[in-house]
């Protein structure tokens, strides 16, 4: 993959009206991750729910993936903000991965601005869960 080539995503009707309305909420400035996310909004193609391939991240989906520098693979939930919690197994969408993640298909690379410079590249191994594909389409 070349440098800075990002891959195609999808997203649904749904997560991008929810995804909106959250930025929208936000403040113009200082907060982070909001003008990746806003970035990768305005790249996405947009589907009905029923619509996603079922090997896409989607909100709400349960994801592994690797961190190439470090070879470490997580397996996270992307969540709004307000479903952030303290396990350990939830990723923010303003998260810097996890605007990353979100539209990604299984097996897609995608390198990433992280907080304080350089870049992080990580690779979708699995997406393990997806509300979309258990027919769950308005969360």
């Amino acid at each position: 993959m070349e440098k800075n080539v990002r891959p195609e995503i999808i997203i649904s009707s749904i997560d991008a009206e929810r995804l909106d309305d959250l930025l929208v909420s936000l403040p113009q400035t200082g907060i982070v991750g909001r003008a990746e996310l806003e970035a990768e909004l305005d790249r996405a193609t947009v589907v009905e729910p029923e619509e996603i391939p079922p090997t896409v991240v989607t909100m709400n989906s349960t994801v592994k993936f690797t961190v190439e520098s470090t070879g470490e693979e997580f397996e996270l939930t992307l969540v709004y903000p307000k479903d952030m919690d303290n396990s350990g197994k939830t990723i923010s969408i303003l998260a810097p991965v996890g605007s990353a993640l979100l539209g990604l298909s299984q097996g897609a690379e995608i390198e990433w601005p992280k907080p304080g410079g350089g870049l992080i590249k990580v690779q979708i191994k699995e997406v393990t869960y997806q509300p979309e594909r258990t027919g769950i389409y308005h969360r």
